[in-house]
């Protein structure tokens, strides 16, 4: 696949990430207009944020769940334009959405996680985009798939959308952890690698799935140099007709946003600062360590041969058993993580038996 290309236009003061965060916030759902009102002219009062979200559209895993007000919640969304300083942003997942979005001017549009892993809904989504001048943010997709992201951008901006951004909300988890989503860190990490100009902000309340995790999950992607967060927050969250669990209360989401330390991106000091120093050793290690990578491969071929030549199998579980042993023991006395050493050797390991197995069967 050829290198990803975006023509980003003028980007709103709101995303860029030098003169501070995006905060969005607002219920999962609306569910009422007195419960959208009283939750936006809460939010309304806390001046870091500057965007109200609300679920007019909600797409179920179930039938006969709650599904969204539908276009009623869109009239709502234009009295807290009126009566608050906030702009408004909803999710839409097919053409009807859009056309109805932008008849009530809706501030932002975004695509859902569920939506997005569906070229077919998200080409129909561009379709129906294409003329209108408005901000889009993609959620990634439910599965960690870089390039069905990337994908869904693109569809966007070939229709004409050019004011772009991105939602990292976590990854459906293939076994349990602490969280509802997977965070999977890397992911935004090498979207923003391949896009540097693409705003990314991050949804915490999905990738949680409670309010425990909240505010490290909030502190960690603004460390990773994102340009925002989206938090759920609702005036009754105890009673909240959706993911009841992973809203909080404005009040709640004034002390989480107190307790964020906003680093700076660079520090403005000259080449030769301390930092850059760093660096410069840092690369004269990478350099040396994919240097002994490559003698390491070497050698695994080498070992390949030895198997083919010996009518050996590739795989020796006595013997990787014994290499994993000795390689944590050895690396957690240099005060590596135990759980880093066994990722790297399960890597090197992975790539050996392909590199093996390949000249065996040779």
């Amino acid at each position: 696949m050829s290198a990803p290309s975006l023509n980003l236009g003028q980007q709103p003061e709101l995303l860029d990430r030098s003169k501070g965060i995006t905060i969005v916030a607002g219920p999962c759902s609306a569910e009422s207009e007195e419960q959208v009102l009283q939750t936006a002219r809460a939010i309304d009062q806390i001046p870091q944020v500057s965007i109200f979200r609300a679920g007019i559209w909600k797409p179920r895993t179930r039938p006969n769940s709650f599904e969204g007000v539908g276009v009623d919640g869109l009239r709502w969304l234009q009295r807290v334009q009126k009566e608050t300083r906030l702009k408004t942003a909803v999710e839409v997942a097919k053409a009807s959405h859009v056309y109805e979005s932008l008849k009530f001017g809706v501030d932002i549009l975004w695509v859902g996680a569920r939506t997005t892993a569906n070229p077919f809904s998200v080409q129909e989504i561009a379709d129906a985009l294409r003329g209108a001048d408005i901000q889009v943010w993609v959620k990634n997709p439910v599965n960690p798939d870089l390039q069905l992201w990337i994908g869904a951008l693109e569809r966007l901006n070939q229709a004409g959308i050019t004011r772009l951004a991105a939602i990292h909300r976590g990854f459906t988890a293939q076994e349990r952890t602490p969280y509802r989503n997977v965070p999977n860190w890397q992911i935004p990490i090498d979207l923003k690698r391949l896009l540097p100009d693409l705003p990314i902000i991050c949804d915490p309340s999905h990738i949680s799935g409670q309010t425990d995790y909240l505010s490290e999950l909030s502190q960690k992607a603004l460390d990773l140099a994102m340009n925002g967060i989206m938090l759920e927050t609702h005036i009754d969250p105890e009673n909240a007709w959706s993911d009841a669990k992973q809203q909080i209360r404005p009040e709640t989401l004034k002390e989480l946003i107190s307790g964020l330390h906003l680093r700076k991106l660079e520090n403005g000091a000259a080449p030769d600062s301390a930092l850059e120093r760093l660096r410069h050793e840092s690369n004269a290690i990478d350099y040396e360590l994919l240097e002994i990578l490559a003698r390491r491969m070497q050698v695994v071929e080498q070992i390949g041969l030895y198997k083919k030549d010996h009518d050996m199998t590739v795989l020796q579980v006595q013997r990787w058993k014994q290499v994993i042993e000795d390689r944590l023991q050895k690396g957690t006395k240099l005060g590596l993580d135990g759980q880093f050493v066994q990722d790297i050797y399960e890597i090197l390991h992975a790539y050996a038996i392909k590199i093996q197995s390949d000249v065996i069967n040779d």
